[in-house]
């Protein structure tokens, strides 16, 4: 493993083990995460993805689990010593009373004895830039909020640079669709790399979700069902390094588009002090300051996906 990889990969993945195509019970997410969390790959992952209406159902199956809980069932006897867990979790049952159940939760779950997990992170489905501003208006101080708008190249009836520029200059990021269970949910490659130019350009950290599974680009089954249909998927290697691309050198749009369609897994050379693709370099500290800054994480419903096909390549 090159310190350059792990620079870009280190807490990128958001575990979504409840939504499509994996969508566990709660009991099986939970405890994937936890396997995850105490996994040899453990530095990648990042936040448990739930809902707000489930918040409930998932503090009784994590509660073995939860650092400094004093589970009977000897599940964690040295869970004083772990750090808390981190959520991050979606706004579904409506604006205000997720809010207030967020806070109750935060509020139960900050004693030791009570099975320590935090929500920092908020994440919300908008339409029109006006629910962006009402929403960060009454957002706590304590919640960073993720928002998913339309996407569509500049010019287009979804051009998302309004989105965009509503959240510059906000404690808040943007939040773009991958993919999901059917081929259309796939966006294009020009319509990210829009998305991702927007970003840059106003200085609006993002995240992903669903549809990055692999680390590269490349056709594969849209869900884990025998006979499923397939379709052209993006690597979450290829969006991230993009945006680093993006955020630190500006390349040209012709570029940004070969590397989020490369799908040659020998054109990237991963080093300690710099990766390089096709000849362009970014050095790990370049690389860091765009996973800090910009590039921050991506929601996926599985966490063995994208490290088997790391270590499938050699990467890992």
């Amino acid at each position: 493993m090159t310190e350059s990889l792990r620079t870009l990969l280190t807490g990128i993945v958001d575990y979504a083990g409840l939504f499509p195509p994996a969508k566990l019970d709660m009991q099986s997410a939970v405890e994937a995460y936890n396997r995850a969390k105490i996994g040899e790959n453990a530095w990648m992952l990042g936040r448990f993805i739930c809902p707000a209406s489930r918040l409930s159902e998932f503090e009784t199956c994590a509660a073995p689990f939860l650092p400094g809980t004093f589970a009977t069932s000897g599940y964690r006897e040295h869970a004083g010593n772990a750090e808390p867990w981190r959520l991050s979790v979606l706004l579904d049952n409506g604006f205000r009373d997720a809010l207030a159940t967020i806070a109750a939760f935060n509020i139960r779950h900050e004693p030791l004895d009570h099975g320590q997990a935090f929500i920092d992170c908020v994440e919300s489905k908008v339409e029109n830039v006006n629910q962006i501003d009402g929403a960060l208006e009454e957002m706590p101080d304590n919640l960073f909020p993720f928002f998913e708008f339309p996407v569509g190249v500049v010019g287009s009836p979804k051009d998302c640079r309004g989105f965009v520029a509503a959240l510059a200059g906000e404690h808040a990021a943007a939040k773009i669709r991958t993919g999901g269970i059917q081929a259309g949910a796939f966006p294009p490659a020009d319509e990210v790399i829009a998305f991702l130019n927007a970003c840059a350009a106003a200085e609006v950290p993002f995240k992903a979700t669903a549809g990055l599974h692999h680390p590269l680009r490349g056709y594969h089954a849209l869900t884990y069902e025998q006979g499923s249909a397939g379709c052209e998927m993006h690597g979450f290697i290829n969006v991230f390094l993009a945006a680093a691309f993006i955020r630190i050198k500006g390349p040209s749009e012709k570029e940004t588009t070969a590397l989020l369609t490369e799908e040659e897994p020998d054109n990237f050379t991963w080093c300690d002090e710099v990766v390089s693709w096709r000849g362009h370099g970014l050095e790990t500290g370049q690389i860091a300051a765009a996973r800090e800054q910009f590039a921050l994480s991506f929601g996926s419903c599985s966490f063995d996906d994208p490290t088997s096909d790391l270590r499938k390549l050699g990467w890992l």
